[in-house]
């Protein structure tokens, strides 16, 4: 390879800028997909297109050592609908979408390290390079699971990584188990007799209703999950009315239900089930209830945590290793990857400063894009040493 192809800081700097001044999101990140293909092609990869609903990539490459076993890692690509707040330089090109999660970020330390690795495969065996569209609520890992993702690119493992706000520069979080929840969505209707506010008595009161069950389904939480266990229900949107003097004959609630043991997520759900239509019979409401289950629970290979957590300890540049840090109550689609395939995702600190995710302020810390290169670097060469 030539040295001027290599993962310097400000080629890195360069590409995550790049991508960051045109975000695409779920399953329309054709641009992003193709710079990645273009890349990874000039560092004389293997490359394959097309997958993950059409703009996923899996770039293969081969130690110098000879056969051996194989592993992935797995970057996220796309962005979110979030209109940028900041006023820099590469700042997002297109109205209402941002890289607001730092996918440009994981990316660019995932092309770097395919370079890096590129330049000198001083290991034995197969790495995978898997670039995965749609994280952000639309299920990219899961479709590229379902596709056959592991069926026809076998591996004995699969790797991601997470950039962290909060997290200083140079700390790393490895979780034994659990580091991210799982997440449901649910979109409810609620129908009855419209009327005028004056004579409440001549409808059926919707916004009583639904005010009473955003209430109340807190109980599910509060009295219904054991103590030990963490669940959140959030009511996120309420849509309902459009005059003064009307009790309108609809209201529409949706949210978020999120846990991470996948026998209370099933009874949490059979009871915001029961909940919906007592209350709704109560009322004398109609109901309709879409309620869908979206991701599980991340839950990291115990194994395999403890093997990133060492290549981290030995890392130049990391300060400290986190093993009892909390896990997020936010989720993550490597979940499906991980249930097909032992693995492990960790945090890297993205700053103490930093906004947090899904702020229209945040901003991928572009020091820590060469931590994240030396990290998988340095992965691949101790899991494929011999």
């Amino acid at each position: 390879m030539d040295d001027s192809l290599l993962p310097t800081p400000e080629r890195l700097a360069a590409w995550r800028h790049d991508f960051h001044r045109h975000p695409e999101t779920a399953f329309e990140e054709h641009r992003t997909g193709a710079r990645i293909a273009e890349l990874l092609r000039q560092a004389g990869l293997e490359v394959v297109t097309g997958l993950g609903g059409g703009t996923g990539v899996v770039a293969i490459l081969d130690g110098r050592r000879g056969p051996g076993r194989a592993i992935g890692l797995r970057a996220d690509i796309d962005a979110l609908d979030v209109e940028e707040a900041n006023r820099f330089a590469h700042a997002s090109q297109v109205p209402g979408k941002m890289h607001a999660c730092g996918h440009d970020g994981h990316t660019t330390m995932l092309l770097g390290a395919a370079f890096a690795l590129a330049a000198d495969p001083d290991f034995a065996g197969r790495v995978y390079f898997i670039f995965q569209p749609a994280e952000e609520s639309e299920g990219g890992g899961r479709v590229m699971v379902e596709e056959g993702l592991f069926e026809r690119f076998p591996m004995d493992a699969v790797y991601g990584l997470h950039n962290w706000p909060g997290l200083a520069v140079g700390e790393a979080a490895v979780h034994d188990g659990a580091v991210m929840a799982a997440f449901d969505v649910f979109t409810l209707r609620l129908s009855g007799r419209g009327c005028h506010a004056a004579m409440p008595h001549l409808g059926s009161d919707t916004i009583l209703a639904a005010c009473q069950l955003a209430s109340q389904l807190q109980g599910l939480i509060s009295r219904e999950t054991p103590p030990h266990q963490s669940a959140v229900l959030s009511i996120t949107q309420f849509h309902a009315g459009d005059a003064f003097n009307v009790i309108p004959e609809t209201v529409e609630l949706r949210g978020t239900l999120r846990c991470f043991d996948g026998e209370l997520r099933a009874y949490l759900e059979r009871r915001f089930r029961q909940a919906v239509e007592a209350l709704a019979g109560f009322h004398d409401l109609r109901v309709e209830l879409d309620y869908q289950s979206r991701y599980p629970a991340t839950i990291n290979t115990p194994e395999h945590a403890a093997r990133c957590a060492g290549v981290l300890e030995a890392l130049p540049g990391i300060t400290r290793v986190h093993r009892d840090l909390p896990p997020s109550m936010a989720s993550e689609d490597f979940a499906f990857m991980l249930e097909a395939c032992p693995g492990a995702y960790i945090w890297l600190g993205n700053g103490v400063e930093s906004a947090a995710l899904h702020n229209p302020h945040y901003d991928f810390n572009d020091a820590i894009a060469p931590l994240g290169v030396a990290y998988w670097q340095a992965l691949v060469t101790t899991l494929l040493d011999d």
